[in-house]
């Protein structure tokens, strides 16, 4: 019996190497390599230098680090309501039964598919003051990616554009899994359909609106692709998210220690934040229909 155990055990865990591997690989040590160069110094080239707290200090007294983490906030505190907001609007029309509405869909989902460089420069020549789509439309001139007000909601945009069919499809799954004998027993107590919705769906959802609005943080914390492509963090720093100060850091400015500390200090503001989520959606929860 205890070689029974033994042998199930040890198979179990033989079946589940590949992915502690992938884990370790990919998720804990690049942990332990960003923690490591956060106490060193390093110029990419000559040796590595053990300098204790000395980034910390020299970053966390950075006002353009905290500008980038102010802009970052700000184009997140702009894009997650309204894709979430979008997303779900979105949802509600593809969850009904019609016809052609997988190949809705997989073209809702298109965006979010693909490489974020390649839509920031489709983005950037539908944005471009000469001869971009938009100001064809408009018959105008306007300078959508130069204009330091205009810059971020451009920006913004570009981002809900990508992300609203990602969001729609999680809203749309969580719709289908509502038992329909929820629904119809509101119809029958005279609910309208925004009552269904304010009342029944909504508050069914919010495992999923917990999810989404997770992942929204986070993705949009991330960006950084989109903005390279459309204002490379200009203008006058106006779109200079985190992810372009970490990039600059490391690389233009060789001083990858730094960038690990504001990867560590982006890492404990997104989670302060999924933190308060999770509390705020635990007691409004419910798992099962």
């Amino acid at each position: 019996m205890r070689r029974t155990t033994v042998r199930r055990v040890a198979t179990s865990y033989a079946l589940l190497l590949p992915s502690l591997i992938g884990v370790g690989c990919f998720l804990l040590l690049p942990i332990v390599a960003v923690l490591w160069l956060s106490v060193h110094s390093w110029n990419l080239l000559g040796p590595i230098d053990f300098v204790g707290l000395r980034n910390w200090r020299a970053v966390l007294g950075d006002p353009q680090f905290g500008h980038s983490l102010l802009v970052t906030i700000t184009l997140t505190a702009i894009v997650v309501p309204i894709q979430t907001v979008l997303g779900f609007l979105v949802a509600t029309l593809l969850a009904r039964p019609m016809r052609g509405g997988t190949t809705l869909r997989v073209l809702y989902a298109l965006p979010w598919v693909c490489a974020p460089l390649a839509v920031g420069v489709v983005w950037q020549w539908i944005f471009a003051p000469t001869g971009g789509a938009l100001n064809a439309v408009l018959g105008q001139r306007i300078e959508w990616l130069t204009d330091p007000g205009l810059a971020q909601p451009a920006v913004a945009v570009v981002s809900v554009w990508s992300n609203v069919g990602y969001v729609a499809l999680f809203f749309v799954a969580g719709i289908r899994a509502i038992p329909q004998e929820i629904l119809d027993a509101g119809e029958l107590d005279g609910a309208t359909g925004w009552q269904r919705t304010r009342w029944l769906v909504l508050p069914l959802l919010r495992p999923t609106m917990l999810f989404v609005l997770a992942t929204g943080v986070l993705t949009t914390f991330q960006t950084f692709d989109t903005v390279y492509a459309l204002t490379k963090g200009g203008p006058d720093h106006r779109t200079d998210v985190v992810a372009m100060r970490m990039y600059s850091e490391a690389f233009d400015a060789a001083r990858p220690g730094r960038a690990a500390v504001m990867a560590l200090a982006v890492f404990a503001v997104v989670f302060v934040i999924t933190v308060a989520q999770h509390r705020y959606f635990r007691n409004r929860t419910s798992y099962e229909f």
